[in-house]
């Protein structure tokens, strides 16, 4: 077998996995569903990955690098520090109307663990804190006086409105965290 083939196989199973731990969460996430839904062998999972927990962290590992692509990408599209602060919510508003919104994968997986150290739940951690020093390099960027303590704050506007839109079916979420932005940030 050839490496693109072995590239291609292993991104199927990176693909159908993230896919299906998104839509309905490890636990019910088994191999026989994955092995079934990928189209691939029982054998084939195991040649890139040692187990489950490896495959479940590798999927996810995948997930945040495309998810903070993506987010970073929208967000840098307004025109200044200001309007970027403000994109964030603009953008998770139109992520909360796509099809197949499910809410945070990471908040999502890291509720199914219930170890502090479990690789998952560090790996949501590690996004989060992506995401907090993102927020933090826009709140220098816009030049506020404790730029630490206002993304930390955005933080939990980011987490709050996706929850709420999750849990609620409310995509104007995003909105109301939007406002509550301006306010901390005197806009």
């Amino acid at each position: 077998m050839n490496e693109n083939m072995n590239s291609e196989t292993r991104d199927i199973i990176l693909d159908v996995t993230e896919k299906l731990i998104y839509r309905s969460g490890i636990a019910a996430t088994g191999m026989d569903l994955l092995v079934k839904t990928a189209g691939v062998s029982r054998k084939s999972v195991y040649r890139y990955f040692n187990n489950k927990d490896e495959l479940v962290v590798a999927a996810l590992e995948r997930r945040d690098q495309r998810w903070m692509h993506w987010f970073k990408s929208e967000v840098n599209r307004a025109p200044d520090p200001a309007q970027r602060l403000l994109a964030v919510f603009s953008v998770l508003k139109g992520w909360f109307a796509s099809e197949g919104f499910r809410g945070c994968a990471f908040i999502n997986t890291s509720g199914e663990t219930g170890d502090p150290q479990d690789p998952v739940r560090l790996l949501a951690k590690y996004h989060k804190q992506q995401l907090l020093d993102y927020l933090c390099e826009l709140c220098q960027e816009h030049g506020v006086q404790h730029p630490k303590a206002l993304a930390a704050q955005l933080l939990i506007l980011i987490d709050g409105a996706i929850t709420v839109a999750l849990v609620m079916g409310d995509h104007s979420a995003a909105d109301n965290a939007q406002c509550m932005a301006r306010k901390l940030l005197d806009l």
